[in-house]
């Protein structure tokens, strides 16, 4: 399969370029920058630190995209959407790793996938992933004899929060624990609060130096704790988890997806 890959030059992209350059059955067919990046024309393989490829840097996907059958995309909000009806028209796949879409956004992708095979997730990581299960039943089974709490912490360049990980704990929270998201979550806390509300599902957000991405669900209850914690240590396990969810639209024409569905959960 051709893979194309966007934000090429950054963290992530670089990574995904040398894993899809050791794997078997895939193959880099084009890589994208902001149109105004001084990295645009050099080789894609260069930067990763793999050798050349004879992929260079280009700005624009709807001039490439005879070379590539699907895209994964690590971006923002904007770009991302930007590429939808364009991938659309041209029936070619998408995996998105980017977060913080709004309601119209997601409206967006929903729509696309009703066309080309998507699949959205707003973590690649296999372990976070399981992690999304174990939070649900943990949740089930103790339910409203404990206090909740998502507790996440990423790197200093990291411009939303809290990160669409933490988000996505926090719906599976209030889903499991009949909840309603909006109304009962609390962004971080300062003053005289008060007494803590039953209800409440918090949220509490660090960001500095290099942290790759942590992430805890607390369960508080009376006299005992449990905290359910994902840490990463590098971006290999999410570029992994992008590959195999490439791997898993291969098979597949059309619908909305995410890594629940290639893990089986």
């Amino acid at each position: 399969m051709r893979l194309a890959i966007t934000g090429a030059g950054g963290r992530m992209g670089k990574t995904l370029v040398g894993m899809i350059h050791e794997a078997d059955d895939l193959s880099l067919g084009a890589a994208f920058e902001r149109p105004d990046s001084s990295l645009i024309g050099a080789d894609a393989g260069e930067l990763a630190g793999v050798g050349s490829l004879d992929v260079a840097v280009a700005a624009d996907p709807a001039a490439a995209l005879d070379e590539f059958d699907l895209l994964i995309d690590f971006s923002v909000p904007e770009a991302t959407l930007a590429l939808l009806p364009v991938l659309r028209e041209a029936g070619r796949k998408l995996v998105i790793g980017t977060t913080g879409f709004d309601e119209a956004g997601q409206s967006a992708i929903e729509e696309a996938a009703a066309d080309i095979a998507i699949l959205k997730a707003p973590n690649m990581s296999v372990g976070v992933n399981l992690v999304f299960k174990l939070a649900e039943l943990a949740a089930q089974v103790l339910g409203d004899e404990v206090d909740v709490e998502v507790i996440e912490a990423h790197h200093r360049h990291k411009i939303d929060a809290p990160s669409g990980t933490a988000v996505r704990l926090g719906e599976i929270l209030a889903d499991a624990l009949g909840r309603d998201l909006a109304e009962d979550a609390v962004y971080g806390r300062q003053g005289t609060t008060g007494p803590r509300d039953p209800k409440t599902i918090g949220f509490a957000t660090v960001r500095g130096g290099d942290i790759v991405g942590d992430h805890t669900v607390l369960y508080a209850g009376t006299g005992e704790r449990i905290e359910i914690t994902h840490r990463a240590q590098s971006r290999a396990n999410f570029a992994q988890g992008a590959l195999r969810a490439a791997r898993f639209l291969g098979g597949r024409e059309r619908g909305l997806y995410d890594m629940q569905d290639v893990l089986g959960l």
